[in-house]
């Protein structure tokens, strides 16, 4: 069941993330969309959570009211949202698959141009959901990541950081600062992932950005440590 309520007192994106963080604490609760203009929250959940209990989630200084009036507004279902991993497997299965067709056209196969194209793939796969709805990518990834927590301007220049490693990944653009680079930024991902997990924090992963529902697990970690280790890998062989 998804129910809409109008949330008062939210004057900024950091109170976007914090209401929608502190829903998403809650039992029962599945997905939790938050807008500021015409300020209102969207709760999918598995069963009924009364009003009162959503206001106790967010604290005082935001009061969540029903949309509807006395009972929460139900809106049509939907299709079932997209909650497990197999997007992130199909994709790194698609991202593997070219890169192996591309070594492959070439007659030879060696480590470093594999791991550059397959970290090509990567970055500008990622970046590509992150920027189908950046405002929104910035606001979950606020959420767990450690900068962009402090700096929300972060989020926003996130994807294209990953964009602009893989255009350099695939036109091959000074791989040493391109792999210190991404052990710098993947590193620093991996450390507020590796936070929220350690805390059970329940937050949605913003690796495919907000077009597809991950939760955060150890596999949005793994993501991050593999792109660390092949930059490892990569400046041994580089060196």
């Amino acid at each position: 069941m998804t129910h809409s309520y109008k949330v008062i007192g939210m004057t900024c994106n950091g109170c976007v993330a914090k209401v929608k963080s502190e829903l998403l604490k809650m039992s029962n609760v599945l997905s939790v969309e938050v807008q500021l203009t015409s300020p209102q929250a969207t709760i999918r959940m598995d069963k009924h959570i009364a009003t009162a209990a959503l206001q106790q989630a967010i604290g005082d200084k935001y009061t969540i009211t029903d949309i509807a009036g006395e009972m929460p507004m139900q809106t049509v279902e939907s299709a079932p949202e997209q909650n497990s991993y197999y997007p992130i497997f199909l994709i790194f299965g698609y991202i593997t698959g070219t890169s192996l067709l591309v070594e492959y056209s070439k007659g030879s196969f060696t480590w470093m141009s594999g791991m550059s194209t397959f970290m090509a793939g990567f970055f500008l796969l990622f970046s590509f959901f992150k920027l189908l709805n950046l405002k929104a990518f910035a606001v979950g990834y606020s959420t767990y990541d450690i900068i962009a927590k402090r700096v929300h301007a972060y989020g926003f220049i996130y994807p294209f950081i990953e964009l602009a490693l893989g255009m350099a990944y695939l036109t091959g653009w000074h791989p040493l600062v391109t792999n210190l680079i991404t052990i710098v930024v993947m590193g620093v991902s991996s450390i507020g992932v590796l936070q929220s997990l350690l805390r059970k924090t329940n937050f949605q992963c913003a690796c495919l950005g907000t077009i597809i529902k991950l939760p955060l697990s150890k596999v949005t970690l793994f993501e991050d440590l593999l792109m660390v280790a092949m930059s490892v890998a990569a400046l041994f062989i580089i060196i």
